[in-house]
């Protein structure tokens, strides 16, 4: 038997989530439809309001309800750091160490030309734009530590060199709590070159 065609459609609608494949997304519908339509209907709702209301902040490229977000808009923010990260989630995950209160830019993406995914589509002209606007001192690049983001990082880091602004990388290295029996040795070696003095 084959399933209604709204059904498919919902099915493979809901593949577009990542780590979601065929199965994963037949089962999420099935449930929506079978045991929770009122939180269908709350997450259908929840979907077409964030995609009519959230847009780019025009001076950080996250996402917010204005022109400018609430980040950008503090006064409590040191405006002469500005750090790069690649999503929205990079940003919250960065604001939630508590630990940086600098400004950001938020490139939404990293360079992958295989991909089709080069200077343009991760919005490198606004960056050098807001980078070299007088205000900010240094730029710290907070790219993953990907094949891709360390491309990024390093191909930022010359265009701002190449135009007298400071750029530095976060450090990598053991996690806090580790246990060096725990981990990997690409990450030990790594912390052994980043290593500092006491």
């Amino acid at each position: 038997m084959k399933a209604p065609s709204s059904l498919e459609n919902l099915i493979e609608a809901l593949r577009c989530l990542p780590g979601v494949g065929p199965k994963s997304a037949q089962r999420m519908a099935y449930h929506l439809l079978q045991r929770d339509q009122k939180g269908a209907t709350k997450l259908a709702g929840a979907l077409t309001h964030a995609l009519d209301t959230i847009r780019h902040c025009r001076r950080c490229n996250s996402f917010t309800e204005e022109e400018i977000c609430s980040l950008c808009r503090s006064e409590r923010r040191e405006a002469s750091l500005l750090c790069v990260v690649e999503t929205p989630a990079d940003l919250m995950m960065m604001e939630q160490t508590q630990s940086y209160h600098g400004l950001y830019f938020v490139l939404m993406g990293r360079l992958s030309p295989l991909d089709g995914i080069g200077p343009k589509e991760i919005h490198l002209d606004r960056l050098i734009q807001r980078a070299t606007d007088g205000a900010v001192n240094e730029v710290i690049l907070a790219t993953n530590f990907t094949v891709e983001g360390e491309a990024t990082a390093h191909y930022i880091g010359e265009i701002l060199r190449s135009r007298g602004v400071k750029a530095s990388r976060i450090a990598r290295g053991l996690p806090v709590g580790g246990e060096l029996e725990h981990v990997d040795s690409g990450t030990l070696a790594q912390a052994i070159l980043e290593r500092r003095e006491v």
